[in-house]
């Protein structure tokens, strides 16, 4: 009897192991059934324009791959997530993120702030982080899975400079939105003008994100009678700030970050942000024919061409599948390596990353003229 009783219980023990194997033999399955990739960006809220604007970039990039036989002979999935550039959203969406093993990477997050939440939870899962825009100086140094198809800030600063000085702008006035990136980039631009050797900053304010009235910043602005201001901050603050500055001086040089090249600043600004000069690494006018392709393919399906944001975005998307290539597998590591050793031809020009993880961008200007971006 105690024979046949232990012949059950080795019996039932071995269907039972049997089972779990079977399962997880499924989950491993599925899990390579498709090569996911998480995309992570405000997509509703104040910034969703840029959120859905990249979001839309990745998905041409992704369906292109897919029309062609996809990444390994797999089809590529984008998992999508909206962090409402909170960074308490982006800490939460970062743990579901690493916690599925079938993402390989993650395309994500928008602003500085909320990429260097997240980014320290990608490092230790060791998963792939490209942010197409995140520009403060410290996010690439989080880890080595971390990476920006971005310039520091610095990059772009350093134009608006030489841009103001051949112009004989000499007194510079800096005004920042109160986050955690404009805090710091505003503190950039404020340092290079006090150390350019034409240049004197005579101002340096910081404004509300969530508020549109920044007269009391303005009175200080232009009280210290300065020829040129450098916005730092996100869309919604260029046609409040452009509108209300107009009043007080008509003739003031206003120069925005490369987010300002957007549609909205346009259409909230109106005639205000005439004249209004911005750095960027892509321009939609640009007659190449693998731009021109992706200009015509966003516009039909978002409403207007693409922002430099935008079009970073889908540079960023096409590294991550040519990265995966490159590597052969889905292997996390295998990816990190391969990205950090790409170089990639895409619409915002020739990408490689440093050491750092940090890409390289080559800017011109443009300015809002009747209406319209030109290149300046």
């Amino acid at each position: 009897m105690e024979e046949k009783v232990k012949k059950v219980i080795f019996i039932a023990a071995a269907l039972v192991l049997m089972g779990a194997v079977f399962l997880a033999g499924c989950s491993k399955n599925q899990a390579a059934e498709t090569v996911k990739i998480a995309v992570a960006f405000p997509l509703t809220g104040d910034n969703a324009e840029y959120g859905q604007s990249f979001l839309t970039a990745a998905q041409i990039m992704t369906e292109r791959y897919n029309a062609a036989g996809g990444v390994l002979g797999k089809p590529v999935e984008l998992v999508v997530f909206d962090d409402r550039n909170s960074p308490d959203e982006a800490a939460s969406i970062a743990l579901r993120i690493v916690s599925d093993p079938g993402i390989v990477g993650v395309l994500g997050h928008f602003s500085s702030g909320v990429s260097m939440t997240a980014a320290p939870t990608y490092q230790e899962h060791k998963v792939v982080q490209i942010s197409p825009t995140a520009s403060h100086p410290g996010f690439s140094g989080i880890g080595d899975f971390i990476f920006r198809n971005n310039t520091v800030i610095n990059a772009e600063i350093e134009l608006i400079l030489d841009v103001a000085a051949a112009s004989n702008l000499d007194r510079i006035g800096v005004v920042a939105i109160m986050t955690d990136w404009g805090h710091t980039a505003g503190n950039i631009a404020a340092d290079l003008v006090r150390s350019h050797p034409r240049l004197t900053l005579v101002a340096h304010e910081e404004v509300l994100e969530t508020s549109d009235d920044h007269r009391p910043a303005i009175a200080n602005l232009a009280s210290s009678n300065a020829d040129a201001i450098i916005a730092v901050g996100m869309y919604s603050l260029y046609g409040p700030l452009a509108r209300q500055y107009r009043e007080v001086n008509p003739n003031v040089q206003l120069f925005g970050m490369s987010n300002a090249y957007t549609r909205q600043i346009i259409e909230l600004g109106g005639a205000a942000v005439e004249g209004l000069i911005a750095p960027v690494s892509f321009f939609s006018e640009s007659e190449d024919p693998e731009v021109r392709a992706f200009v015509e393919e966003f516009t039909k399906r978002f409403g207007n061409a693409p922002s430099a944001l935008a079009a970073q975005a889908f540079d960023s998307m096409g590294i991550f599948l040519e990265g995966i290539k490159a590597a052969g597998s889905m292997d996390r590591l295998a990816i990190r390596n391969a990205i950090q050793n790409i170089t990639y031809p895409g619409v915002t020009g020739l990408t490689r990353f440093d050491a750092n993880g940090d890409a390289d961008k080559v800017f011109q200007t443009i300015a809002v003229q009747n209406g319209r971006f030109v290149s300046f």
